[in-house]
């Protein structure tokens, strides 16, 4: 397995790569979910690159950017298991050289939930995407369902910009009590990780409710809301019920909708999310 931390030498091996060649991005402190991504790259390329960057500018001044969990070396020898062929972790200064300016905007699906709670944030995932997209020129690239709207950004962003990469969302991997495995769940406490599969009951109960015929979304709103305040270590910053392509609030769920959610547990923040929706009419 090779390591590269500069631009010039990833962009020489990548051109010079079997194809075709898999890139899972991540922000390292790797877990389970970020493995599943990685095996299914390994099954399906020829070369596999995993970057680990943790991007300065999708992160706003009062978050934990500083604090943010690392362990490179334990995210090394995960991946020389998983028989990945390259890992790209650049220094800051090789994505954002000194006098930096070109950011890629995404427009209004970058200012919904994440984007207005995170002014900003999504403009610095298009740009840390679009570069990597740029600097290694993968094939394929692979991500996970449970930042929905990072996903949702990154398809419009290969869309728009015609960059021909395929990308490919698997589901979330979760931990038994259903908690979506995320990197921030290592700033919870023994008392707030016992709460926090409360965000996954809300989901769940929200897509039961749909199931059974409800469609009208603020009602799917309203029990998710009234689930969760009944968890004293929770506090909302919001729920959604919304297109599943644009995120616009939906009245009704008469077509693919994802309900989204973000709690705060204090020093964590997260967030997950689950898929309704079909054709059918029932308003």
């Amino acid at each position: 397995m090779k390591l590269l931390t500069m631009v010039s030498e990833m962009v020489e091996t990548g051109r010079k790569a079997e194809r075709p060649l898999a890139l899972v991005p991540t922000m390292g402190y790797l877990h389970d979910g970020h493995l599943e991504l990685v095996k299914l790259a390994r099954a399906e390329s020829a070369t596999v690159v995993v970057s680990i960057f943790v991007n300065p500018t999708q992160f706003g001044h009062s978050e934990d950017l500083e604090s943010y969990p690392q362990d490179f070396n334990r995210d090394l020898e995960m991946l020389e298991q998983e028989g990945v062929d390259v890992v790209f972790a650049p220094p800051v200064s090789e994505i954002y050289p000194c006098g930096y300016s070109t950011y890629v905007d995404v427009g209004d699906v970058g200012t919904r939930l994440e984007g207005k709670h995170r002014p900003g944030h999504f403009r610095g995932v298009a740009t840390v995407v679009a570069k990597l997209f740029s600097i290694i020129l993968p094939d394929r690239s692979y991500f996970g369902q449970k930042d929905g709207q990072q996903v949702i950004v990154i398809k419009q962003l290969v869309r728009e910009l015609n960059l021909g990469v395929k990308v490919t969302v698997l589901p979330t991997v979760r931990e038994p009590d259903g908690l979506a495995m995320s990197s921030r769940n290592t700033y919870l406490t023994d008392e707030e990780r016992c709460a926090a599969p409360v965000l996954y009951r809300a989901l769940v109960n929200a897509k039961e409710l749909w199931d059974a015929g409800q469609a009208e979304a603020d009602i799917l709103r309203s029990g998710m809301k009234a689930l969760i305040s009944k968890e004293p270590l929770a506090q909302i910053d919001y729920v959604s019920v919304a297109d599943a392509v644009t995120l616009e609030e939906l009245e009704y769920v008469n077509r693919p909708a994802m309900v989204s959610l973000a709690v705060r547990f204090s020093k964590a923040r997260l967030i997950d999310n689950i898929l309704i929706g079909d054709s059918r009419k029932t308003l």
